[in-house]
């Protein structure tokens, strides 16, 4: 099909253009452009085409990264409802055809946006003076981190060491570069530094139904010891990041752990799960681009959203 490998191009040219952009905003992006590129003739082929480029995308694998997975299938999803939805019932092709670029245009904006909303909804929990836990790596964290920095608030931030990735050492870096106060605190010590911290903050690979989110592995321990401190644990996420799924534990987060490796001593496997699930109970509020959320609140929003 003409675009169906175009669309993957496209994808990852933008994600090499920007280099901290979202695979999901990328994913929208290519999916608008797909349509635009697209020799279809009729809706019900456009449909089709539409439906492949989607397929190929959810192929797309990233060498050395966490699966993302989760953040392409929910863009797909959100882009197949916003988008497509009624549009693709037009009886004229070259209406439905505009309709669907207009909406693609206008869904893509608002991804785009979605940070600059997300650390506007952000600055009114940071305060002057306040030590605030970061665990991995999140460019919306960073995002309102920063805009809270520049609004004059004078803080410091402790970042996990972020195994088995090192991440922390990325977030501490940028931070760092931005003239912000850090730190870095071993993954083991994070019960440690708990009681010197005013609240965590942290990013999230996928929002689930429940309220939970699906993270970097390491984030449900941290937010155990929030709760058992009763320290506030905000999760910053974009809205596009909520997805239909109900995961009762880690075991059923998909590509949470690939397999063992051989340890340094002989006959003993290294279990290096990826992700885990930070249950809706562990969490305080979801800082989204459509509002602040407490967790029982996500069903509903995600009812909207499809």
């Amino acid at each position: 099909m003409s675009g169906e490998a175009q669309v993957v191009k496209d994808f990852k040219s933008w994600l090499e253009e920007y280099e901290h952009g979202a695979v999901a905003v990328a994913a929208i992006h290519a999916l608008t452009s797909m349509i635009k590129k697209s020799s279809a003739s009729t809706i019900m082929e456009l449909e089709i085409h539409l439906k492949n480029a989607q397929e190929q995308l959810l192929n797309v694998e990233y060498q050395g990264e966490r699966s993302k997975m989760m953040q392409l299938t929910a863009a797909c999803e959100l882009f197949a409802r916003h988008v497509t939805r009624t549009a693709l019932d037009l009886g004229d092709f070259d209406a439905c055809k505009h309709k669907l670029i207009e909406r693609g245009e206008r869904f893509a904006k608002q991804a785009d946006l979605s940070r600059t909303v997300i650390a506007g909804n952000a600055l009114p929990f940071f305060t002057d003076g306040m030590k605030i836990l970061v665990h991995g790596y999140s460019n919306v964290v960073i995002f309102c981190l920063k805009r809270a920095a520049e609004s004059g608030l004078r803080f410091k931030v402790v970042c996990t060491e972020g195994q088995p990735e090192r991440d922390g050492y990325k977030t501490a870096g940028v931070l760092r570069e931005a003239g912000i106060p850090v730190e870095i605190v071993l993954d083991t010590a994070v019960g440690f530094v708990m009681s010197e911290v005013d609240m965590v903050i942290t990013g999230a690979a996928g929002v689930c139904e429940s309220g939970g989110i699906v993270n970097k592995i390491g984030t449900y321990q941290v937010s155990v010891l929030a709760f058992v401190a009763k320290k506030p644990f905000y999760v910053a996420a974009e809205s596009y990041k909520f997805c239909r799924l109900f995961p009762l534990s880690h075991s059923d987060i998909p590509d949470a752990e690939k397999e063992a490796q051989a340890s340094s001593i002989k006959g003993v496997n290294l279990r290096m799960p990826t992700s885990d699930l930070t249950p809706p109970q562990n969490i305080t509020l979801l800082l989204t681009d459509i509002g602040v959320l407490t967790p029982s609140a996500v069903s509903d929003e995600l009812i909207k959203l499809y």
